[in-house]
């Protein structure tokens, strides 16, 4: 008999801006990246209590054709950068270049679970034991979507 495999990670799925970063409307310089104080040592807590650090990001920049995928990575690297240099390493990040308006309906963008199911799938994460934690009523939202805490 098959057995279901067991979810055994926990998670934190994190917005970008706002609550690692400055927000700043649609950050399109590097440069105009800066971490909003005291998001570090949050980060290193929470992965001491053993959560995986996951960022979920919607960039409807890019469907807006504001910036490209390649400055974003840019931007991307560069909070890794800051990051690392505190002893905090993300587990990963997922971001949704998409809005409705320019490029249609998309189970990534959130409110729609669709970043989060994928890192559950990826990670062997316990939806049971994680939590979205974000700065708007979109993060609360996406949360209760994919039905987890927030």
């Amino acid at each position: 008999m098959l057995m279901k495999k067991q979810n055994s990670n926990k998670a934190i799925f994190l917005d970008r801006d706002g609550v690692i970063n400055v927000e700043v409307g649609y950050l399109s310089n590097p440069d105009d990246f800066e971490i909003i104080q005291g998001s570090i040592e949050a980060l290193k807590i929470l992965h001491k209590k053993g959560f995986l650090l996951i960022v979920i990001t919607n960039q409807a920049g890019i469907a807006r054709g504001y910036y490209t995928e390649e400055i974003l990575n840019t931007i991307h690297i560069k909070m890794e950068s800051i990051l690392k240099a505190h002893n905090v390493t993300l587990t990963d990040i997922y971001f949704c270049p998409h809005h409705p308006e320019f490029t249609g309906y998309c189970d990534c963008r959130k409110p729609n679970p669709g970043m989060i199911l994928k890192a559950k799938d990826k990670y062997n994460i316990d939806l049971d034991t994680s939590y979205m934690v974000g700065d708007t009523l979109n993060d609360i939202q996406t949360g209760i979507a994919a039905n987890f805490k927030t």
